[in-house]
């Protein structure tokens, strides 16, 4: 079984909403929504990657990032390692460079979109520290 690191980036605006986006439906759990990022290649740091994946997928400039979480995930035909990053700041205005749809969610409206198993936990734990957060 294949093992997967995967970078992940929180973004929140300054209307204390989440960026999500929606996976391109020939993709692997297409059409599913995720928080936006992607795998890391080989020789990147997870800060390299962070900065490459949000670049290439919606557009931003990452200026500033903390390392949050580490979530393993077992999807039976791979196992994902999610390395999740609060943005804390960033240049630009985020949009679908690959087409896919993005949305600006408050905490709350996070529940009515259907995530991939892996981000189950992210979710969960975007509802624990949403006070500390101001979300």
């Amino acid at each position: 079984m294949d093992t997967m690191q995967v970078i992940v980036g929180i973004i929140i605006n300054s209307q204390q909403e989440i960026l999500i986006a929606k996976r391109p439906s020939d993709k692997y759990k297409g059409g599913l929504w995720e928080f936006p990022g992607g795998k890391v290649e080989k020789g990147e740091t997870l800060l390299q990657a962070l900065r490459r994946e949000l670049k290439e997928e919606i557009g931003i400039d990452v200026l500033a990032a903390t390392s949050w979480l580490i979530i393993q995930h077992d999807y039976g035909d791979r196992f994902v390692i999610l390395n999740i990053w609060l943005i804390n700041d960033f240049l630009g205005e985020p949009h679908g460079k690959e087409g896919q749809q993005i949305s600006w969610v408050s905490k709350n409206a996070l529940s009515q979109f259907e995530f991939p198993e892996g981000n189950k936990k992210i979710l969960e734990e975007i509802t624990k520290i949403s006070n500390s957060l101001n979300l």
